[in-house]
């Protein structure tokens, strides 16, 4: 079965950086669709990144030009590069993954979260 599990996050100043990496088992990587999600205190999950089949990204709209996802597929490893991070960005961040090109909704797997938390 496909597992997930997530790395990097951290406590960070307003402005600054984290890369978060997840690395995915149990499926064979090179056809995943890939996606990164996030959940602030008291708000639902929501979709950040994401990475399908035409292997064109797509960013929910406020991380548009902060935040880079990519995937490296000899590592099995999907990473969110986010920059300018903004106190709104607090979060715990959560890898999804779905095998054969299956939409992330409802058929990927979840991983633990990694906290990410950025100060003012």
């Amino acid at each position: 079965q496909v597992q997930v599990v997530e790395s990097g996050g951290g406590l960070v100043q307003a402005g600054g950086s984290l890369r978060l990496s997840c690395v995915v088992s149990g499926t064979d990587f090179s056809v995943t669709s890939l996606g990164w999600y996030r959940q602030a205190p008291g708000k639902e999950r929501e979709f950040v990144a994401g990475l399908g089949r035409d292997f064109r990204p797509r960013y929910e709209d406020s991380v548009k030009g902060r935040f880079t996802i990519s995937r490296d597929n000899s590592r099995r490893t999907v990473s969110l590069q986010m920059n300018s991070l903004k106190p709104e960005d607090t979060a715990v961040y959560h890898c999804r993954a779905a095998p054969k090109w299956l939409p992330l909704s409802p058929n990927g797997v979840w991983g633990q979260g990694t906290q990410v938390t950025v100060s003012s």
